[in-house]
């Protein structure tokens, strides 16, 4: 890149270039640098590992989903219940204080380093819940609740 500047540059100065042009072709060198410099990785999530929601009524909504989608039951707590969902997925339920709704959503990340996500996190200025090597949760700039870990997190009851 050095090279084709300084041939632009003495073009220019020898007369066989306008500064416009030499301005043109400098601006179409940098947008190419631009696009070829190597972009920040980002963490390939490669599922949805599960989706938790708060309910009014534990044993009620458990039992629906356990009955209605056939989803056993892998792990409870007298405040959470864990229903299994294929191979590597589950659905969270947990005992809430009102109206049901969906506390947060968690993404299986390839190669799942807790620490490098936590490190772009804070360049994003995005705060997250624990130092957690296994999985942990942080809002997103719209302030919905994600949480991140390994594709074969299994979750844990409180």
């Amino acid at each position: 890149m050095i090279q084709t500047i300084d041939a632009m540059l003495s073009k220019f100065e020898n007369g066989k270039m306008t500064r416009r042009q030499l301005v043109l072709s400098l601006a179409a060198v940098a947008a190419a640098a631009a696009q070829s410099a190597p972009k920040e990785e980002g963490f390939r999530a490669l599922s949805i590992n599960h989706i938790t929601v708060k309910v009014p009524d534990l044993q009620r909504t458990s039992n629906f989903y356990q009955e209605f989608f056939e989803m056993p039951l892998k792990q409870h707590s007298a405040k959470t219940h864990i229903l299994g969902v294929g191979d590597s997925c589950f659905f969270g339920i947990e005992q809430g204080d009102g109206q049901a709704r969906v506390d947060h959503f968690d993404f299986g990340v390839e190669g799942f380093d807790a620490d490098a996500v936590r490190t772009k996190l804070t360049k994003l200025n995005l705060k997250f819940d624990s130092n957690s090597k296994e999985s942990f949760k942080f809002h997103d700039p719209d302030g919905f609740l994600v949480q991140v870990n390994a594709p074969d997190y299994v979750g844990h009851v409180g």
